[in-house]
């Protein structure tokens, strides 16, 4: 927070902690996608949330990654806008599960990296 920046990991887990603050249930969700289109064959996995909403009784899944050129997430109510549309002929993965927690892997990456380039080498790829 000090930085104000940080991965989608990092903003996923912010985003459940505030929400969850205010009795907001709020899980997490997975994409695998293509790290780098210059090299398909490497993977990684995307965090993103979903969050309950009782008055509809459905699960809203929003990515906290934050917005850029070419890189558009929304809320909204009627259509999933996720940043990263998944690319089928890729083989990236759209998970639909919701998770209570967040993922073994992706929260070892975060405490066992020291640097960005450490946590860069060491993303998941795999559930």
């Amino acid at each position: 927070m000090k930085y104000q920046e940080g991965i989608c990991y990092a903003k996923s887990h912010l985003l459940a902690a505030l929400l969850r603050c205010l009795q907001i249930p709020t899980g997490f969700c997975y994409q695998k996608l293509v790290l780098d289109d210059a090299d398909k064959s490497l993977m990684t996995l995307h965090g993103l949330n979903a969050i309950y909403l009782e008055s509809l009784d459905k699960w809203i899944r929003v990515d906290a990654r934050g917005n850029k050129e070419g890189v558009k997430a929304e809320f909204n109510l009627e259509r999933e806008v996720l940043a990263f549309p998944v690319r089928e002929e890729y083989q990236e993965i759209d998970f639909q599960t919701v998770y209570s927690k967040p993922n073994e892997k992706v929260v070892a990456a975060l405490r066992n990296s020291k640097t960005r380039d450490d946590l860069i080498a060491n993303l998941p790829g795999e559930l």
